[in-house]
């Protein structure tokens, strides 16, 4: 009968160590460095922007929402614009590619 208990146990628990490492996985960032094509900033008192990346590697258009004060401010400044190079992090959330480090190679 313990041995029972102790190997649903040990089941359990692996169970649930292998549930937390998936969704760990999944909330994982991705990185990337690409050339700026289209800035879409909705309004000057906009709280969110979106902005295309050509990626150098695979030369595909990935689509970056941008959340965050600061980069708004370079995009609003044109700090940021079309052509420059940046380096990114990003998180897809609900099907949206989500910045959380979105800088220029360069510098800015």
């Amino acid at each position: 009968m313990k041995n029972k208990t102790l190997v649903m146990a040990v089941a359990a628990l692996v169970a649930v160590c292998l549930f937390s490492l998936s969704s760990f996985a999944q909330a994982a960032e991705t990185k990337m460095v690409g050339v700026v094509t289209k800035i879409k900033i909705s309004s000057k008192d906009a709280t969110t922007a979106t902005v295309t990346l050509k990626d150098t590697k695979t030369e595909a258009l990935v689509e970056i929402v941008i959340n965050d004060e600061l980069t708004l401010d370079k995009l609003k400044d044109h700090r940021i614009v079309e052509g420059d190079e940046i380096r990114c992090k990003y998180k897809t959330t609900d099907g949206k590619n989500v910045s959380s480090y979105f800088r220029k190679t360069a510098g800015c």
